[in-house]
């Protein structure tokens, strides 16, 4: 179960056949990302077991699950943007429900990252899990 904006995703990844293409397309739709406020880069923003410096910020209005994020790394700041397009838009209950490894394999990211960017990305992951069920 995938938000539209990520299946766009899953389109753009079915034409770039090279790994490194792909991964440029992560890189820039992380650039194309605004920035998080600095007043937002707080300790309770900041998500740990990221090799990088990563910060989440949730905003759950009328049951809508929305998050903007930041990371000092150019591909985990794409990554947060993954993430966004996943996530963002859905119910509390659709946020637990998403099965993000699955989702993310369609992608092809699983064997592409790193074990550091993995674990920073399963760290993302397992925090709006948390943010969302804690709302529920």
């Amino acid at each position: 179960m995938a938000s539209a904006a990520f299946e766009e995703i899953v389109e753009d990844f079915e034409f770039l056949e090279d790994w490194e293409d792909r991964y440029r397309h992560v890189i820039e739709q992380g650039k194309a990302m605004e920035p998080l406020a600095d007043a937002l880069k707080v300790p309770a923003t900041k998500v740990d077991g990221c090799a990088s410096q990563v910060w989440l910020h949730p905003v759950i209005q009328d049951g809508t699950f929305h998050f903007d994020g930041e990371s000092d790394a150019l591909i985990v700041r794409g990554l947060i943007s993954v993430l966004r397009s996943l996530y963002n838009g859905l119910t509390l209950p659709e946020v637990l429900a998403v099965d993000a490894r699955a989702e993310l394999e369609r992608l092809g990211l699983n064997e592409h990252l790193s074990a550091q960017r993995s674990n920073g990305l399963r760290a993302m992951i397992e925090r709006i899990r948390e943010t969302a069920a804690a709302q529920l």
